[in-house]
């Protein structure tokens, strides 16, 4: 029995353009809050940043999440019963819904 050759082949690309990857309807109930949060005259992230302004210094310290971002995601622990910040942060990377609801892309 002979030996055989390894051929050489090329490889396509390993990157997949997040744009291009089918999308499945976002979970209902944060998609209903989301346009519960906007809708109307509440305008849900700027209110919110408006009241944290007093709170934040102008330029000492790293830039934090926007005030708007942590409250949803201290919603998304309340209603998914998750009582911890890593916990949330697990949530939020692992399922695209509460992504969307953050209004972060896969990237």
């Amino acid at each position: 029995m002979a030996m055989g050759e390894r051929q050489p082949k090329h490889q396509g690309e390993l990157w997949i353009d997040p744009d291009d990857l089918p999308r499945a309807p976002s979970h209902p109930f944060y998609a209903r809050l989301n346009a519960v949060l906007e809708e109307n005259e509440i305008h849900f992230d700027r209110f919110v940043e408006e009241l944290a302004l007093p709170y934040y210094a102008e330029k000492i310290g790293r830039p934090s999440l926007p005030p708007s971002v942590y409250i949803r995601l201290l919603l998304i622990g309340y209603f998914e019963g998750i009582d911890s910040e890593r916990g949330i942060a697990w949530r939020v990377a692992d399922s695209m819904a509460p992504r969307a609801f953050l209004g972060y892309r896969l990237t």
